[in-house]
């Protein structure tokens, strides 16, 4: 039995939540096209045939610009000290630029075995994948470097077989039916983002948080209160609508999928409120679970 803890690290979305809802074969990280959408250290439990695999999906490593964005980049820079293996996952179609040297820099400092997953093999052609493997391979002493499409599922089986093989031998870590130690409140936050940010342009998405207010479980209902914190009172009003109508939608498409994941019936009260200065209020993103 070989068992350990795994973080993934990279650049903002190069596929690191898509991969790990994959490995896993449920949604515990929410995904979309905009970057920097995970902010939160996640961590989700993954059992297969002699391993149990615990892994931590991070923040992309950027440039921080507020104080939101370097509780992020420290929470997955942090993760690299305090596991038995890490997977650097890339994106096959961007050029190598100083985010990925920074990134590589940071796996430079720390004495942990890496695995390189070079992601998104699906939208190139194969002959350009090679030059990338041997590119890689001369920048940091991988253990092994594995070419996948974590959107597709190509070639994951094989990483997952890599990472376990990467493991210290040992028992299990958690108990076989367990998925993550984060509680539903943070799952039903990350459902409303999640369709914020799908609903949402240009600079909502970066300027918008879910705080959970209230919650009240009842014979057959559960009773959600949720403020959605803004910026600016133009980002307010683009949130809420001509007539509500974006709040309608936002509202219509979290609460079928919270039904879904709690597996009951859900109220779900939404109010947008704006706090100018939420990236950098020490207080507010604590409240949040960042860093």
């Amino acid at each position: 039995m070989r068992a350990g803890f795994i973080t993934i690290v990279g650049r903002p979305n190069v596929g690191k939540s898509t991969l790990l809802n994959r490995i896993v074969g449920q949604k515990v990280a929410i995904v979309t096209s905009k970057p920097q959408t995970t902010r939160n250290r996640i961590l989700a439990v993954a059992n297969v045939p002699g391993a149990q695999m615990v892994f931590f999906d991070t923040p992309g490593i950027h440039k921080p610009e507020r104080e939101m964005n370097r509780r992020m980049v420290e929470t997955a820079i942090q993760s690299l000290k305090s596991v038995d293996l890490v997977l650097l996952l890339v994106d096959v179609t961007q050029p190598f630029g100083k985010g990925d040297e920074y990134v590589l820099e940071r796996l430079r400092e720390v004495d942990r075995p890496v695995v390189l997953g070079i992601n998104k093999v699906d939208r190139v052609n194969k002959t350009a994948v090679l030059p990338v493997i041997d590119a890689y391979s001369k920048k940091l002493d991988f253990k092994e470097i594995v070419p996948i499409s974590a959107l597709e599922g190509d070639n994951v089986s094989a990483l997952v077989e890599v990472l376990a093989r990467w493991l210290p031998e040992g028992e299990a870590l958690y108990p076989e039916d367990t998925l993550t130690d984060l509680p539903e409140r943070f799952f039903v936050a990350e459902i409303v983002r999640e369709k914020i940010l799908e609903a949402t342009r240009q600079e909502i998405p970066y300027s918008t948080a879910v705080l959970i207010d209230a919650w009240q479980d009842a014979e057959g209902l559960t009773r959600v209160e949720a403020s959605i914190l803004v910026e600016r009172d133009s980002q307010k009003a683009i949130l809420i609508g001509k007539g509500g109508s974006m709040m309608k939608r936002i509202g219509t498409a979290a609460r079928q999928d919270i039904e879904a994941f709690l597996g009951t019936k859900v109220f779900l009260g939404l109010h947008v409120k704006v706090r100018g200065d939420w990236r950098d209020d020490k207080r507010v993103l604590s409240e949040l679970g960042i860093g």
